[in-house]
């Protein structure tokens, strides 16, 4: 049976697609990468800002969402002074003090 059979037979007080969703098989949920609980907001940002946005997460090699959380993260820390550096960042500032630029 297919959806639309079986929809048609539900509204109409079968139980048909209660079995078609019975007979469908197991689909495997990604894995979370993390264990903190998450809420999804939703965003509006003008095209041009996006794309800067999604050009500096593929920079990065993350996600546009993982680069928005963590500058939000970033700009938290920056108001109560508990300031989150990432080690990247933190290596190139150590390598920039062990060879300054020519001023």
């Amino acid at each position: 049976m297919n959806r639309h059979d079986a929809t048609k037979q539900f509204h109409s007080g079968g139980d048909r697609l209660a079995d078609l969703i019975d007979e469908s098989h197991s689909v495997e949920l990604p894995t979370p990468d993390t264990e903190t609980p998450m809420v999804s907001r939703s965003v509006r940002l003008p095209l041009d800002t996006y794309e800067r946005v999604r050009a500096a997460a593929d920079a990065r090699g993350i996600g546009v969402t993982t680069l928005m959380r963590q500058w939000i993260e970033a700009g938290l820390a920056d108001l109560d002074d508990s300031a989150t550096v990432s080690l990247a960042d933190v290596r190139r500032a150590i390598a920039s003090l062990s060879h300054p630029s020519a001023a």
